[in-house]
């Protein structure tokens, strides 16, 4: 399998497996970077050559993620986007979240005037959810695609037989920890809206995400967020407005969304289904190791559903450890977390075996 390391200069001198906190700065983004701000700092801006660069970006997201311009909003996090959305969305609704999901998906439903239920992501987690969508009857799930704390997946074809079941179910998913990591085809998918930050598996750094919708979540949200950005010009009504354009109120930070554009080309120059293969084999390899070690719970080892994340089990002794072999990761939900991209190899995985063994 090939090497990208050459490509990330922060990987020299460490084994870096916390992309699920956050993934790196390649040189080709730096780069671009560094050319962009010099040439703010020597001509200043050119607004009209703002407004195409955003453009040429809503583009290249449609394009690798199978989604249609006119249905890319650009937004500087998930969190901000969900919030947007949220506050479209007709109060009363019955909203079915995951237990121990991501807070930015459950604070922001919490502090509105929905009626919440939850399923748990213990045991099978699809057994889980189709149990609680036929006892309560939600009118909306939202929920991440993979779970922050586990690395748990859920499964794309239980999701098509729930939407297939269940037409009239509003599927709101958080990509961020699981754009990136595979292709995806928007239109062809179960969701009827996606949004992700993009500063993890996606590798664009801070300030910029996106969110998918399908046409028809426009005849259910009704955004009421707006500023100038948002109208083609000056003169305007704001019922003109377009349904995307509602999560873009302001000014858009060109260097930020042309990261991501610039983030985008690089991993399809690359090769998306490459990388695609990279991430899963070094997936089977440590779900292997981990089990043989007994690190891994139940859940997780019961599960043919899993992405990249894992969560293992160990304590703080152990985690100051693997940092002082310079091994970076995170402390999640009482164990430690780790997550293989495809700049990291099969000898990122021997490190932390051995240090693991040790």
């Amino acid at each position: 399998m090939k090497d990208f390391k050459k490509h990330f200069p922060a990987l020299q001198g460490r084994t870096y497996l916390n992309t699920p906190a956050s993934g790196l700065l390649s040189k080709r983004v730096y780069n671009w970077r560094k050319e962009q701000e010099e040439q703010f700092l020597q001509n200043g801006n050119d607004y009209g050559a703002t407004l195409e660069t955003l453009k040429s970006v809503r583009e290249t997201i449609g394009d690798f993620f199978s989604a249609s311009e006119s249905n890319v909003a650009l937004v500087p996090n998930f969190s901000f986007g969900l919030n947007t959305l949220l506050e479209g969305l007709p109060q009363k609704q019955k909203i079915l979240l995951l237990k121990d999901d991501y807070p930015s998906i459950n604070w922001p439903v919490h502090m509105r005037d929905f009626d919440v239920c939850f399923a748990e992501t213990t045991g099978n987690v699809e057994q889980n959810i189709e149990a609680a969508v036929t006892k309560h009857r939600p009118t909306v799930f939202i929920f991440s695609i993979v779970q922050w704390l586990s690395g748990i997946k859920i499964d794309f074809d239980f999701l098509k037989e729930l939407k297939t079941n269940h037409p009239d179910l509003l599927l709101i998913a958080d990509g961020t920890q699981y754009l990136g990591t595979e292709k995806f085809n928007f239109e062809d998918s179960p969701f009827d809206v996606v949004g992700t930050s993009t500063y993890k598996w996606l590798l664009s750094g801070y300030g910029n995400g996106f969110f998918l919708f399908k046409e028809s979540v426009k005849e259910i949200i009704f955004p009421r967020t707006i500023g100038f950005n948002s109208a083609a010009n000056f003169n305007s009504a704001p019922e003109e407005t377009t349904f995307a354009k509602h999560f873009e109120p302001g000014h858009l930070d060109v260097f930020n969304y042309g990261s991501l554009q610039q983030s985008l080309q690089f991993m399809e120059e690359l090769g998306v289904e490459t990388l695609q293969n990279k991430i899963e084999m070094l997936s089977i390899k440590a779900k292997a190791a981990f089990m043989d070690l007994e690190l891994l719970s139940e859940s997780v080892v019961n599960r043919e559903n899993q992405s990249s994340i894992y969560n293992l089990k160990g304590d703080d002794v152990l985690f100051q450890k693997l940092k002082k072999n310079n091994i970076i990761c995170s402390q999640r939900g009482g164990g430690i977390r780790v997550g293989f991209h495809f700049y990291n190899s099969e000898e990122d995985l021997e490190t932390l075996i051995q240090a693991l063994k040790d």
